[in-house]
């Protein structure tokens, strides 16, 4: 017996071939799962990776698979992860975590995680800075920046944003600075200031000292709210 608690205020009557349809079309649709097989042509991506501690880059290769093609429930999803490189010291690990990657993207679900979990890998000899004053701390943190902008292309991750409110704190507090040290030179390997300090958020080194108060003009983080 199912008791109802709450006033019905509308109804609708639904026809037991009606309901079949609506299963049979939730049945139809293709979801990533083991068992999905491969198909003989994947689209992919390549990215490049290289650090200031090897000669040799690192190219990381994503391959997706589309699900449901020309229906509106087309997917695009990654199906497996190659990385390739000359430096065969590497070899090992490099083999391993495309497996493991390849494994995760094939379960299906959620799996923008491992961009986060590998961004969080530090190198215990130390990180390096990139162009642009971008600190990394490991060549593993890298891959999982490759990931994260993979994901972000193919629509698994919203693009980082700022505030409009943050937007215009940064172009205030760089106009600022620049007028006041109008004497500096420029970085070739850094659109930040010279004398810009290690943002603790996003790793790059572009916070500035202004009134006192320590601002990121690259991803808005101010200590001063």
């Amino acid at each position: 017996m199912i008791k109802i608690k709450k006033n019905i205020v509308a109804y609708e009557v639904t026809s037991s071939e009606q309901g079949t349809e609506e299963k049979r079309e939730d049945q139809d649709i293709e979801h990533m799962h083991e068992s999905v097989q491969r198909p003989e042509l994947l689209m992919g991506s390549t990215y490049k990776i290289k650090t200031p501690n090897s000669e040799h880059a690192l190219y990381v290769t994503i391959n997706d698979i589309i699900l449901n093609p020309g229906t509106q429930h087309e997917l695009r999803r990654p199906f497996e992860m190659f990385i390739n490189s000359k430096n065969m010291d590497q070899f090992q690990w490099i083999v391993a975590l495309t497996r493991v990657a390849s494994a995760v993207f094939r379960k299906g679900g959620d799996v923008t995680f491992l961009a986060e979990e590998l961004k969080a890998v530090f190198d215990p000899h130390g990180g390096y800075f990139k162009k642009g004053g971008k600190f990394k701390p490991s060549v593993v943190a890298e891959i999982g920046d490759a990931l994260e902008k993979h994901f972000t292309m193919i629509g698994l991750l919203s693009p980082p944003e700022l505030s409009v409110h943050q937007q215009s704190l940064m172009d205030e507090k760089r106009s600022q600075f620049e007028a006041a040290n109008q004497s500096q030179s420029d970085n070739q390997d850094n659109d930040f200031p010279k004398e810009a300090q290690l943002c603790k958020k996003c790793h790059t080194k572009a916070a500035i000292v202004l009134d006192g108060c320590l601002t990121c003009l690259s991803c808005g983080d101010s200590k001063c709210g």
